[in-house]
C-alpha cells in the first residue's frame, strides 16, 4: 500500500462535502496539501484544520469554467516548488434537473463540459508528463453512476465523456506506478447530491480514495466507493487489487 506520508496532493472542490472530507482523511495519514475552491476564503477553516494535523498545506482558486483560470491555478502551483505527486479531481457541477429534457439548453452541455470534463482534463494533461518524469502518481477522476437519465443529460454526458478521457490516458501508463483510475463516491446528502440522497457523505470514505493507496500500477479502473463503505484503508486497497481490474486487453 502506498505511503503518502510528505507527498503533494491536490484536491480540487476541497470547501466542502467529499472533497473537505477527502483533505481531512488524507490529512490523518501525512500527506500534504492543495486545497482548491473558486476562492481561497472558501477553504480558510480547512486549511487550518489539516495544518493543524501537521502536514504542509495550501489554498489556490480557479473557477473550472474558466480554462484561463485553471492555466493560471496550475502556474501558481508549479511556482510554488512543490511536486504534486496525487491529483484528486473531485470538483463538479450538476447543472440542472430537466423534467422536460426535449428542452435541455445547450448551456447544460456548455457549462458541465467546462467543469466537468475539460477542467480535469487540463489538470491530468499538466501533471501527469511530471509525474512519469519522476515515476511516480496517482491521479483520481470522480465519475458518476447516473445512467438512463436524460433529466441530467448535461452532467451524465460530462462524466462519460471524463471516463473516456481517464481510460484512454490510463492505456498509456498501464504496467508502470503512475496510475489513473475513476472514483465515484455514490449519491450522498452533499450540495450535489442533495438531502434526500441515501448515503451520509462520511459513507465514501475510505473508498473515495482507495485509488491513491493501491498499488499494483493498474489503471482505467472504476473504484466504486460503496463497494468499500466499512472497511479498514487496508481492506479497501486490499479488495480493489483483488477485485478491480484493469480494462485493457493483456
Amino acid at each position: 500500500m502506498v505511503d503518502v506520508k510528505n507527498r503533494w496532493a491536490l484536491i480540487t472542490g476541497a470547501a466542502r462535502g467529499i472533497g473537505c472530507l477527502t483533505a481531512k482523511f488524507m490529512a490523518e495519514r501525512g500527506c500534504n496539501l492543495i486545497l482548491h475552491s473558486r476562492d481561497v476564503s472558501h477553504t480558510e477553516k480547512l486549511l487550518a484544520e489539516v495544518k493543524a494535523m501537521g502536514v504542509q498545506a495550501f489554498s489556490t482558486a480557479a473557477e473550472l469554467s474558466d480554462p484561463d483560470s485553471v492555466k493560471a491555478m496550475l502556474d501558481e502551483i508549479d511556482s510554488s516548488g512543490v511536486d504534486v505527486d496525487i491529483v484528486m479531481n473531485n470538483a463538479g457541477m450538476q447543472i440542472a434537473y430537466r423534467t422536460d429534457y426535449y428542452k435541455t439548453p445547450v448551456n447544460d452541455y456548455t457549462v458541465s463540459f467546462m467543469i466537468n470534463t475539460i477542467a480535469p482534463a487540463m489538470i491530468c494533461y499538466h501533471f501527469m508528463p511530471k509525474m512519469i518524469e519522476r515515476g511516480f502518481g496517482r491521479i483520481l477522476n470522480t465519475t458518476s453512476g447516473i445512467a438512463l437519465e436524460p433529466e441530467q443529460a448535461g452532467y451524465s454526458a460530462s462524466k462519460a465523456a471524463l471516463d473516456k478521457i481517464t481510460i484512454d490516458l490510463g492505456s498509456k501508463v498501464e504496467g508502470t506506478n503512475v496510475m489513473i483510475n475513476l472514483t465515484d463516491p455514490g449519491w450522498c446528502r452533499t450540495d450535489l447530491g442533495g438531502p434526500h440522497a441515501p448515503n451520509a457523505p462520511e459513507s465514501a470514505i475510505p473508498g473515495i480514495a482507495v485509488g491513491v493507496f493501491v498499488d499494483d500500477k493498474k489503471s482505467g479502473r472504476y473504484l466504486n466507493a460503496p463497494y468499500f463503505t466499512g472497511l479498514t484503508l487496508e481492506e479497501a486497497v486490499a479488495k480493489a487489487e483483488r477485485e478491480f481490474d484493469s480494462p485493457y486487453k493483456k
